[in-house]
Parts: C-alpha cells; sequence; structure tokens
C-alpha cells in the first residue's frame, strides 16, 4: 500500500506565504518524480510545479518565480514554497508521486489540500 499525504494549506492574506508539504510513504521502491496540480472553482486542472529524484523542476507559467519546489528524497518528501500569493492562487492543491513499487510504476494521488488567498 502506498500512500500520499499534503499537509499545510490555509487561509493566507493577498501577499502573503505558505509551504505545502507532500509525504509519499507505503512499500516503496523509488519515487520518480513528485509534485502539484491545483484546481480552482470553474476552471480546469493545471500544473502548478514538478520535482524530480535528481532535483529537475519545472513549473506552470502562472507560478513562475513565486513558487519553488524542494524535496528530500531520504524522507519521500517534496515541499511547495509559495510567495507572493494571489487571489486567483485559491485553489485545491493536489500532490502526486510518481512510485515503483513491486507492482510497477504508478502516479499516487493525495487528497487534495485548500489554499485560499483573500484579505
Amino acid at each position: 500500500q502506498v500512500q500520499v499525504v499534503e499537509s499545510g494549506g490555509g487561509l493566507v492574506q493577498p501577499g502573503g506565504s505558505l509551504t505545502l508539504s507532500c509525504v509519499a510513504s507505503g512499500s516503496i521502491y523509488s519515487i520518480y518524480d513528485m509534485g502539484w496540480d491545483r484546481q480552482a472553482p470553474g476552471k480546469q486542472r493545471e500544473l502548478v510545479a514538478t520535482i524530480t529524484s535528481d532535483g529537475n523542476t519545472d513549473y506552470g507559467d502562472s507560478v513562475k518565480g513565486r513558487f519553488t519546489i524542494s524535496g528530500d528524497t531520504a524522507k519521500n518528501t517534496a515541499y511547495l514554497q509559495m510567495n507572493s500569493l494571489k487571489p486567483e492562487d485559491t485553489a485545491v492543491y493536489y500532490c502526486y508521486a510518481a512510485i515503483t513499487t513491486h507492482t510497477g510504476t504508478n502516479d499516487y494521488w493525495g487528497q487534495g489540500t485548500q489554499v485560499t488567498v483573500s484579505s
């Protein structure tokens, strides 16, 4: 069994910062990459950020320069540091991890954490 669990969401004022964490646990052989998508009400799900096991990162255009993804491979954990938050960043943020187990490699998703940017 593999679990992916996000934490760190909440309410923050415009211009503020928030850090999300994502931990993968269970019978894990290796993790290829981890990252976040987000979905706002009435909008399509979009890529936020990804990080590979060797540290390569990628960001969605709307968050470049404001968000930073990092990882701790020893802890199977990824972090998303979100700065200069805007109301349009309000969404449910979903963490995923591409994990290899004894059955092969699959994407595993967390349940999501709400981020609300509002004054």
